[in-house]
């Protein structure tokens, strides 16, 4: 059984997402079998496009995973990610003031990369450089990319370190939505893709495909749906117990003082495919005009307040 702990300021967002009484209903739903977004409707009752925004929102705060399932075409599956809920009641040990550093970095900004063919740059209205030549990774118009994509290799990225002087990081997270690369799109192509912040491996999380045929929600009209159309939206999560990703913790080795956030200018997050993966699947990394999300590469830092 697997169960999701929470304090009160976790809590807080999760409860926004189950006071409705259709969201609540999916979930009993889905604790009976997985289910697609029609399939969710049609038990509900309730119009595809009202059952399809109130899946969205159990997906952003983790409740339920979207999968693609080969050998079912295109079709979404939507499966809880939980069994149950705790909520810590009891007394809060009395903590320092925090505050959260919060930036969305756009995905072409990234300070260094090494990427193998098939490559590219997409920007909003057309490709950036030329398809499969490593160099256009250095093209000044890099910055406005919308979606990237490589065989092998990496891209690392350099977040501002606006920790203050004097003050305690206690946490840090990253999210970002990312999905395998396969020609055109293939639904069954895990991808062994890792992530390092600060120069420390974090974990490797193995993408089950690269996903097409279905346009994303933001993906614009111009690239064709027989290319890679968007991703999932992953969180990886480092505090002074070790690394989570997606709520899950991966790695005890690796926590938030590993880090030595206040020791260095910048917050370095970098991610890719090891030259020694079982799965090498590329990566394919959208911005906040491409995919399903409207977002780049968000960190969030958790400040503890000097006295």
């Amino acid at each position: 059984m697997r169960t999701l702990h929470l304090n009160f300021e976790e809590a807080i967002e999760i409860c926004k997402a189950i006071s409705n009484k259709h969201r609540m209903a999916i979930l009993r739903l889905l604790s009976e079998r997985p289910h697609n977004v029609n399939e969710l409707a049609e038990r509900l009752n309730l119009p595809f496009s009202t059952t399809a925004v109130n899946v969205k929102k159990l997906e952003d705060v983790n409740l339920i995973i979207t999968e693609l399932l080969p050998g079912r075409g295109t079709q979404k599956i939507n499966t809880k990610n939980y069994d149950q809920i705790v909520i810590d009641i009891g007394p809060q040990e009395t903590k320092k003031p925090e505050h959260a550093v919060v930036y969305d970095m756009p995905i072409g900004e990234y300070s260094d990369c090494e990427v193998e063919p098939s490559c590219g740059l997409v920007g909003e209205t057309d490709y950036i450089g030329i398809q499969d030549d490593p160099r256009s990774f250095y093209e000044i118009g890099r910055s406005e990319a919308q979606l990237l994509f490589f065989k092998a290799g990496h891209v690392e990225y350099r977040f501002p370190n606006r920790l203050p002087y004097g003050d305690k990081a206690t946490q840090i997270e990253f999210s970002a939505e990312l999905c395998s690369e396969a020609p055109l799109y293939k639904l069954d192509w895990p991808s062994d893709i890792t992530v390092w912040v600060n120069g420390h491996e974090i974990t490797t999380w193995t993408s089950p495909g690269d996903f097409g045929g279905e346009r994303g929600f933001l993906t614009p009209d111009w690239w064709m749906t027989n290319h890679t159309q968007y991703g999932l939206l992953k969180n990886w999560r480092i505090t002074k117990e070790g690394c989570f990703l997606d709520g899950i913790k991966v790695n005890s080795d690796c926590t938030i003082d590993t880090l030595k956030i206040a020791e260095k200018p910048f917050i370095s997050f970098k991610i890719g495919i090891k030259s020694d993966a079982v799965n090498m699947g590329g990566l394919n990394l959208f911005g906040n005009k491409f995919g399903n999300y409207e977002q780049g590469i968000v960190m969030k830092l958790k400040v503890e307040e000097k006295n």
